[in-house]
């Protein structure tokens, strides 16, 4: 893919599981990269990821060792935002807090030229309230791509009721040039796919707890009989109980719709510390 015109020096702000592979497909794709974090130990870790991933592909003969090098020369880690100053799209991939993310979008927009687009990754928050904290609404919307960002083909382009034309014509046209599919979506919470996926599981837990079927036979009813890729409970391990939770809370909050009210029983396992493949226990148990 070509890159973008208009669009030469990429930022993104956080380096964590999502940021770090942001920075990858970016740089991946011809970009000039620059990725902050708060701290050299979390941007050294984050780094350390990109190497790794890149270092995956190689053993898997997806790209060279030249080009793995290339790639990481085209990658500048900073722990100083005014390093952000003469990009030309900043993506936000911090922590899933409001307040931290406008505090991020009002220092950035001091600092970078009046030209800059901001984006953010987030998957639930509401994107007007981060770009509220800047004097440039109409160039901010969102970019929210999927884990791992170098597998996932989907980034969902996100137009918030201030976002222009323009800057949504630009970001998706970004999106396309990493390779991957950009569908378009208003700054509703859950955009297209949390908005629909969140639901659905949500069920999947509801029926286990009062007893329609066993974890097996719910995930592989609909692995066998709609064909998804994993079952609703295998996925929900995958995803994270306590980032599912989080998401549910926000759109239930915002809809105040039951389907989206987060069941008892996922309430009582991220009380428990159960959040799935990450803590080794979820519906499943991955300590073997």
């Amino acid at each position: 893919m070509a890159l973008v015109e208009g669009i030469q020096k990429v930022g993104v702000m956080g380096c964590g599981l999502m940021g770090s592979g942001i920075v990858q497909v970016i740089a991946q794709a011809g970009y000039q990269t620059i990725v902050g974090e708060v701290n050299e130990d979390l941007l050294g870790r984050g780094i350390g990821r990109i190497q790794g991933g890149l270092g995956k592909d190689i053993e898997k003969s997806k790209i060279t060792a030249e080009e793995g090098e290339a790639i990481l020369r085209r990658i500048k880690g900073t722990t100083d935002l005014n390093d952000f100053a003469d990009c030309d799209i900043v993506i936000e991939a911090i922590i899933e807090n409001m307040e931290e993310k406008r505090k991020l979008f009002g220092s950035l927009d001091k600092i970078c030229k009046p030209t800059t687009i901001f984006s953010s990754n987030t998957s639930s928050l509401t994107i007007i309230e981060m770009a509220a904290a800047t004097k440039r609404q109409d160039r901010v919307g969102g970019t929210h791509f999927f884990n791992p960002v170098p597998v996932m083909k989907l980034v969902e382009i996100v137009k918030t009721i201030s976002t222009s034309d323009e800057t949504l014509s630009k970001l998706k046209a970004f999106g396309e040039s990493l390779g991957k599919t950009a569908i378009v979506a208003k700054d509703s919470a859950g955009f297209i796919v949390n908005l629909l996926l969140i639901p659905y599981m949500l069920d999947a837990i509801r029926a286990l707890d009062a007893g329609v079927a066993s974890r097996e036979d719910i995930d592989n009813g609909m692995k066998l009989g709609c064909g998804h890729p994993m079952g609703p409970l295998t996925l929900l391990d995958f995803v994270g109980l306590d980032t599912t939770y989080y998401i549910a809370n926000i759109l239930f909050d915002e809809f105040k719709e039951a389907r989206y009210a987060p069941p008892p029983l996922l309430k009582r396992m991220v009380l428990a510390g159960q959040y799935g493949r990450k803590s080794g226990k979820g519906f499943y148990d991955y300590k073997q």
